[in-house]
């Protein structure tokens, strides 16, 4: 006696099964492609178990490790970052009007003798109320909060700055 035909509700269980593991990163694209095709043509529910055997749904206790394990994570990064804004010193953005020249150069309004920082790397500007950095072509570049600047960038107190090395977390002028 033939197996009985696979019912629509079957093939979209499976198609659902594929598309999640190529979401979650366990198919390549052409995995993933491939396996469509498969999952299309099958007639059997034994062709669709073999195409979906390896992305099992996680079960409820893997569901609830994995989740436990990702905040734990977010935790700690996110306590890493505050550890080190307690420990940096503080860059008083400045009360006046005029831009800010940042560099190992003497004639900079703020010199940084570090070998990490470029001799004119970077400008901070009034802007309307506010300061935009501009890194200023420096050799081991201008980052704010762990973002490396490629453009002219608004920044506030408690932003975390860094010319090469050298690392400071920005504060209000007094």
């Amino acid at each position: 006696m033939p197996a009985p035909r696979l019912s629509d509700a079957e093939r979209d269980r499976a198609l659902g099964v594929l598309r999640e593991g190529a979401a979650l990163g366990k198919l390549s694209h052409d995995t993933f492609v491939r396996r469509m095709e498969l999952a299309l043509a099958a007639r059997h529910s034994e062709e669709l178990a073999a195409l979906t055997a390896d992305l099992r749904p996680e079960g409820r206790f893997s569901r609830v490790l994995f989740g436990s394990v990702e905040r734990v994570s977010s935790f700690t990064v996110r306590l890493g970052r505050a550890w080190r804004a307690q420990k940096l010193p503080a860059l008083r953005l400045p009360p006046g009007p005029h831009p800010l020249l940042i560099g190992r150069d003497p004639a900079n309004g703020l010199r940084l003798s570090h070998e990490s920082v470029s001799r004119r790397h970077a400008e901070l500007v009034p802007h309307g109320g506010l300061w935009v950095l501009r890194d200023l072509g420096s050799t081991n570049g201008t980052t704010v909060n762990g973002q490396r600047v490629t453009g002219p960038v608004v920044v506030r107190a408690g932003d975390i700055v860094a010319f090469g090395h050298m690392v400071f977390t920005l504060a209000a002028a007094r």
